[in-house]
């Protein structure tokens, strides 16, 4: 009645899963090693968005904040802002009269 050989056969469909699984298996650990240089990327731009804040606080106040509660409470940053997406913590160090953002070397 039907003589039509058109389709895949279960050999056929079985060679593509095995093709497809192998080309996962062989991208997922180069995407996991990924995460920790995306980490430092986004802190490293949330250090820099911190330091102009820091910045726009000395513009506008003459002097610089002796530390990250200043410029939360002043409404220049968020709670957020204080720590990196991987829970470092960021913090203001003023030498020779300038702040400086950067990350806490004690976590």
């Amino acid at each position: 009645m039907f003589n039509s050989q058109k389709g895949f056969t279960l050999i056929e469909m079985l060679i593509v899963l095995m093709i497809i699984s192998v080309l996962i298996i062989l991208m997922v650990p180069n995407l996991s090693d990924k995460s920790k240089e995306v980490y430092d990327k986004g802190c490293n731009a949330l250090v820099s968005v911190v330091q102009a804040q820091v910045d726009a606080y000395y513009i506008e106040k003459n002097s610089y904040p002796v530390d990250l509660e200043v410029l939360e409470t002043s409404g220049y940053i968020t709670e957020e802002q204080k720590k990196c997406p991987d829970n470092t913590d960021l913090q203001i160090t003023n030498t020779d009269g300038k702040a400086i953002v950067s990350i806490s070397a004690g976590i």
